[in-house]
């Protein structure tokens, strides 16, 4: 991987694009640390020192915004909103004709979902912006802060509007800056984006890990997980580099004088298809019982059994849930995104078939006996890497948002991987010299 990024450098117009994107990526930074109007800043800071390593249910958000949603910033909401647009888009196409339609039009058809896109990111971030900020008012936000309540000092209804309007203006900045580096730069702009604000979230967590450590002053459990971390790392790469290849013959057509077809290819099918979405969607679903709990008043009993059982990491309902959302959602998402009969419809039309297995509906039959098969292990997998946040809490003391955790490691090894791929084709691209030797 260094290798690549100093082959990179080398290179004039890649080393262009290397430095563009590092400039987008310090511009997205500095905005993760400027406050937005309305706010007490010296109060604010207070909450987040009392609430270190204890963040509760706006942990995820807050590490997919590189810590801004916490400071309460410009750039509070970060990519948050965007991805929730994407993923209902992508859902919204298996139901929608209309989308479906767009989808198989190409490159204007995506063009236009992209579009539509875009303005549901906006609608996103007004309605979580105004949710934000309503928190932040009433206290919410830092439930255990001594001064949470004078986060917001002036509660008037316009500069409500404005702090809205200002994480709206951010949260469409900070799309635009994905689409930059996607243009001008390396690799997927709101993938980067992401990787980014994780990383950024790494240090504190190790060092409030090593500060809460006993044995050495703290360096032996720090020492410990980032052991564990390597391991992991290594884990991740292996199983999200696997894959089931369904070889495929396509067969030998004459149109005139030209012979057609007659080729050899594969159908690679991944371990782990579904990727992060069904660790993101399990967090999100058993955040929202905490939520509806915290907001609500009073002492009712199912509110009683929410704050006993669903608000702690390490209690063993959550965690049985936990998982087997995860598990659940990896086989939904798999399933509306891979259409088998579709597959196999397209491969009888250019008359390609699978060896020992007739076209139609016997291959689209065994192309879902195989992604069954394969999906098992990858949900199971999915599920373990998603349990060691818990694992930490109990064998470090460490808070929920271990930095190691399998949200996190996955969408950083993922698209650590995919940048690197897309350096090292740019790379072989320019190189024609061992192709004319």
């Amino acid at each position: 991987m260094l290798t690549a990024f100093a082959r990179a450098f080398r290179t004039p117009d890649l080393r262009k694009k290397l430095l563009f994107t590092l400039a987008i990526i310090v511009i997205y930074r500095l905005g993760t640390h400027i406050p937005i109007p309305g706010v007490d800043y010296t109060s604010v800071q207070r909450c987040v020192d009392e609430a270190s390593g204890n963040q509760g249910l706006f942990g995820l958000v807050n590490m997919f915004s590189g810590g801004a949603l916490l400071q309460i910033t410009i750039f509070a909401l970060g990519i948050m909103p965007y991805i929730t647009a994407s993923i209902i888009l992508q859902l919204l196409t298996v139901v929608i004709p209309r989308l479906e339609a767009l989808k198989k039009e190409g490159q204007a058809g995506t063009a236009k979902i992209t579009q539509y896109t875009r303005y549901l990111t906006v609608a996103l971030a007004i309605l979580q912006g105004t949710g934000l900020v309503a928190t932040a008012r009433s206290g919410a936000l830092f439930s255990g802060c001594t001064v949470a309540s004078s986060i917001v000092p002036d509660q008037a209804i316009f500069t409500t509007i404005t702090m809205v309007i200002c994480m709206t203006a951010g949260t469409a900045m900070v799309m635009w800056l994905g689409e930059l580096i996607t243009d001008r730069g390396i690799g997927n702009g709101m993938s980067i984006l992401m990787f980014i604000s994780i990383a950024a979230t790494f240090p504190s967590a190790l060092w409030a890990i090593k500060k809460q450590g006993t044995l050495a002053g703290g360096w032996i459990e720090f020492g410990t997980v980032i052991l564990v971390g390597l391991v992991m790392v290594g884990l991740v790469v292996f199983v999200e580099q696997a894959q089931r290849r369904i070889p495929v013959q396509y067969a030998k057509r004459m149109i005139g004088r030209r012979s057609y077809g007659g080729t050899s290819t594969y159908i690679p099918l991944k371990v782990n298809q579904a990727g992060v979405i069904p660790v993101i969607f399990a967090s999100s679903l058993l955040y929202i019982p905490a939520l509806v709990a915290q907001f609500s008043s009073g002492t009712s009993s199912w509110k009683t059994w929410i704050e006993t059982n669903l608000t702690k990491g390490d209690h063993p309902i959550y965690i049985s849930m936990y998982f087997l959302l995860i598990v659940f959602f990896a086989f939904f998402y798999v399933a509306i995104s891979f259409n088998p009969e579709e597959v196999a419809d397209n491969m009888k039309k250019y008359g390609g078939f699978i060896p020992g297995i007739r076209a139609g509906r016997p291959t689209a039959e065994y192309l879902s006996y195989v992604l069954n098969r394969i999906t098992w292990p990858g949900s199971l997998y999915l599920g373990l890497i998603a349990l060691v946040p818990t694992m930490a809490l109990v064998g470090f003391g460490a808070s929920q948002n271990f930095p190691f955790g399998g949200t996190s490691i996955l969408i950083i090894v993922g698209v650590g991987l995919e940048t690197v791929k897309q350096i090292e084709s740019q790379l072989q691209q320019r190189n024609y010299e061992g192709f004319l030797r």
